[in-house]
């Protein structure tokens, strides 16, 4: 996340307030309904908290390789006292390194753009190795498509991350889809989301075979 205000090691990211409850309505429908969701970089922690209250019978694990972020994770999890919300874990995607985790499903929320190319290739191995047959990849985010015009919000949106740092900027949908094929992951739902964002759920292919979308039925 680009913008956050401290109140002492807990942070608070505006864009959080605005979008996790429109995330929520896609988690309730995808994620498994028992286990360990494994969130990759949980920034202030504020989504972590949300939905580890409203999804009592998964467990949260969150993770971020920034030190204030994992601050932050600690503040708001101590103040919200949940069960099923971990201690979040000191990880960077881009590293073959992850530390011991179990996931029986994966969520990252407003990373790719925001970090160089390399991290998404790391997020989409560690999903490929950790996550069971037909086990969700959530992404969360702004994005390009072919053949489908860029909001001109997000057209300055890019502008402006690729002026902080050349390595970041949205990714086009297509190539993130290849490089998750490339790893045995399939697209199985692209959900349009408020203020020109997508959720994209990826599945773990069961060896190699076909996945069996959810509309295919039981």
């Amino acid at each position: 996340m680009l913008s956050w205000t401290s109140q002492g090691d807990a942070l608070t990211a505006p864009a959080v307030a605005r979008n996790r409850d429109a995330i929520l309505g896609v988690l309730l429908r995808v994620l498994p309904k028992t286990g360990t969701v494994l969130e990759i970089a949980s920034g202030s922690g504020e989504h972590a908290v949300h939905f580890a209250r409203a999804l009592p019978r998964l467990t949260w694990q969150p993770s971020d390789p920034e030190p204030a972020a994992l601050r932050s994770i600690h503040a708001h999890g101590r103040e919200a006292a949940l069960p099923n919300l971990r201690d979040p874990l000191s990880l960077d995607v881009s590293s073959g390194a992850w530390p011991p985790v179990r996931a029986d499903a994966i969520v990252c929320i407003n990373m790719i753009h925001i970090a160089p190319w390399v991290a998404t290739e790391g997020l989409m191995a560690g999903a490929a190795r950790l996550l069971p047959p037909e086990a969700p990849l959530v992404l969360y985010g702004p994005f390009r498509e072919e053949g489908v015009p860029t909001a001109l919000s997000n057209e300055a949106f890019d502008a402006d991350l690729r002026s902080r740092d050349p390595r970041w900027g949205l990714r086009q949908v297509e190539e993130v889809g290849r490089l998750a094929v490339s790893r045995g992951l399939a697209l199985t739902e692209r959900v349009a989301m408020p203020a020109n964002n997508l959720v994209l759920v990826y599945r773990k292919v069961a060896g190699g075979g076909a996945l069996r979308l959810p509309s295919e039925g039981a």
